[in-house]
């Protein structure tokens, strides 16, 4: 996080990823590690959102889950990301549940077309964060935003992958994470940079 691109990186090695899931799946412990090194940096980041401090200990029991139903995966690399982020949640949901945090209002949700353009002020604003201080930012938006630009961001998922994961429609994702983005734009006080969302957002603040 912090830096362009940083999505299409982590997918730039889901190939890597799906073949070293499928030899896991075959009883490859050391298969499994190499999985494990691929997917855990976003997943922990993606919980540091949600349950902050108490991260690694959901990325732990979150772990075991996957390590338990790893037969039952069927997908390649990308989707195992999506699979393992699904079960992260479900554990991280289920903590916050036995805090009995009261999860943070959501904003309305709206269809829209599609994300800002690359360069765009939400875009530049993050390349600007280290990853501890971006997170702590993020962990400070509405809900649906903050795990919208996680999945996004962090763990690198596309667009309707991170709806499955979420239980949304992929357009109110894409609204969620320009939302957080800009947000997040805001507070850095991001300027000398045009907002090049599209014209269909409809987004005013």
């Amino acid at each position: 996080m912090g830096q362009r691109g940083e999505p299409r990186r982590v997918q730039a090695h889901d190939g890597e990823l799906g073949a070293a899931v499928a030899r896991a799946q075959d009883g490859d412990e050391a298969a499994f590690a190499v999985a494990y090194r691929f997917v855990q940096p976003g997943l922990l980041g993606y919980l540091r959102g949600l349950v902050g401090d108490d991260a690694e200990d959901v990325a732990a029991d979150a772990w075991l889950e996957i390590a338990r139903d790893l037969r039952r995966f069927r997908g390649d690399g990308a989707g195992f990301r999506g699979w393992t982020a699904t079960i992260a949640r479900h554990r991280a949901l289920d903590h916050l549940r036995r805090l009995r945090v009261r999860p943070r209002s959501t904003a309305t949700e709206q269809d829209v077309l599609d994300l800002p353009g690359p360069h765009s002020t939400h875009e530049q604003a993050l390349e600007t964060l280290s990853t501890r201080t971006a997170l702590d930012l993020v962990a400070g938006l509405p809900r649906d935003q903050a795990e919208a630009v996680l999945l996004r961001v962090v763990v690198g998922l596309d667009g309707p992958s991170a709806a499955r994961v979420l239980g949304k429609r992929p357009g109110a994702v894409r609204t969620a994470t320009y939302r957080g983005l800009k947000r997040l734009a805001r507070q850095l006080g991001a300027d000398g940079v045009t907002d090049d969302g599209p014209g269909t957002l409809g987004e005013s603040t």
